[in-house]
């Protein structure tokens, strides 16, 4: 039996991650929405599980599918939210179950005052509303601190696994579920009073979870969104919703100016226009604005060797990867034939050499029939205040560590430490 409830752990957390994974990828059609209303629905089901459902599996250990699979799915897809979005959209959930559960239990104390008319069903049962209650206010203060530290924690660990998304990602969910079992689980034994024994069966299934959701995650990076989701991004009129929205999209149509007419991004007379007010904007508000000059490495010999339809191809791929990886605040424009620029207000040099190293590896992974190697990018990197306080500095700085880039070797990001990256196209071969 131990096996065969093995299997369908194994099982739950494949229709699991199978389910939100394709309801993330859809956010660029439905909006993220409907994946955080899924993720929430899930909390008061992992919060019972773990009090009351428990399972024996080998080694002789005993875990809880709310804990394994619920609980620790939702924190390494939490992870999956800040690296296609970012650490705002990660907060969202949190915040939103946080408040669900202070609002339940207040109803349910107020729930105490009315006079019960006894029926032929069960009574209510306070003492577990309570109990209930506590789990889920303490587990969603949890969720919140173990948010920001698998930001953290995967961002620290970008140092030592810079070429392994797969074990930066294992690493990092190992570590932060590991933090939350010590201090999840005594509350978990204090209140619903769980067997000693499932402490460390519970952390042997999270860290196994971890990993397994880590090779989940990176499959779904590298194969899964930029080729079956990448379709979606613009609706079509097919459900009520859209024909309700279809104004509003007209409009957004008409004022679509400023735009490349190749890329399908702003332009440069679109980023003359307004990228100064937004970094100006973002620095009488004492937030951080950064700027990365984007350049295609050997453009030129593309067309001369693949001709000019290909380049146009190789253009509008790069733009479109660029696009959907970006957040909705982010602007990107075509600066040049081959080179894009993009703001982004209220990011500091760590969080934009963060993106600049994604967007490098992720144009490593562009396939193109027609290349024979890799598409590889070049990226210079400035920040405000220390890099300048309005738009032409900061893309002039920016622009003196793209040179650095490509004198250096191209194919490699340059920030304000004036450190080159790693060759992206070099890990995607090794691979």
């Amino acid at each position: 039996m131990a096996i065969a409830d093995l299997g369908l752990l194994l099982l739950q957390l494949a229709l699991y991650f199978m389910v939100m994974a394709t309801l993330f990828g859809l956010r660029h059609r439905y909006g993220i929405g409907i994946f955080f209303c899924a993720l929430g629905a899930m909390h008061f089901l992992e919060t019972y599980l773990a009090a009351t459902f428990y399972v024996a599996v080998p080694p002789g250990i005993v875990v809880s599918p709310g804990s394994t699979i619920l609980f620790s799915g939702k924190i390494m897809l939490l992870l999956l939210v800040y690296i296609r979005e970012d650490a705002v959209a990660v907060r969202q959930p949190i915040y939103g179950l946080f408040m669900g559960n202070i609002l339940t239990i207040g109803l349910v104390a107020l729930l105490r005052a009315n006079v019960i008319v006894p029926t032929a069903g069960p009574a209510p049962d306070f003492l577990f509303m309570d109990q209930m209650g506590t789990l889920m206010i303490w587990g969603t203060l949890l969720l919140l601190a173990d948010g920001i530290l698998i930001i953290l924690v995967y961002e620290q660990l970008g140092r030592w696994y810079r070429g392994s998304m797969l074990a930066r990602l294992a690493a990092s969910g190992v570590i932060v579920l590991t933090f939350d079992q010590l201090m999840f689980w005594p509350v978990l034994h204090l209140v619903a009073e769980v067997p000693v024994d499932t402490f460390l069966g519970g952390w042997v299934a999270k860290a196994t979870t971890a990993c397994i959701c880590a090779v989940l995650v990176t499959a779904y990076l590298r194969y899964f969104e930029p080729r079956v989701f990448d379709g979606f991004a613009h609706p079509r009129l097919l459900d009520v919703f859209d024909a309700l929205t279809y104004r509003q999209r007209y409009e957004e149509l008409l004022q679509r100016t400023g735009r490349d007419g190749l890329t399908g991004v702003s332009d440069r007379g679109q980023m003359e226009s307004e990228a100064e007010n937004m970094i100006m904007g973002s620095i009488k508000r004492g937030m951080p604005v950064s700027v990365l000059l984007i350049d295609i490495d050997d453009f030129k010999r593309v067309n001369d060797e693949f001709g000019h339809l290909v380049g146009d191809a190789v253009l509008r791929s790069l733009a479109q990867m660029l696009t959907h990886s970006l957040r909705d605040s982010d602007r990107i424009y075509r600066f040049g034939g081959d080179e894009f620029v993009v703001v982004s207000n209220n990011l500091a040099a760590d969080g934009a050499r963060s993106l600049a190293d994604r967007l490098h590896w992720q144009t490593a992974t562009l396939r193109n029939p027609d290349l024979r190697e890799p598409l590889t990018i070049s990226i210079g990197l400035a920040t405000s205040p220390q890099d300048g306080t309005n738009f032409i500095s900061l893309l002039s700085a920016a622009d003196k560590r793209l040179y650095s880039a490509k004198t250096t070797g191209r194919n490699r990001v340059v920030g304000t430490d004036g450190e080159p990256g790693d060759d992206a196209a070099g890990l995607v071969r090794q691979t």
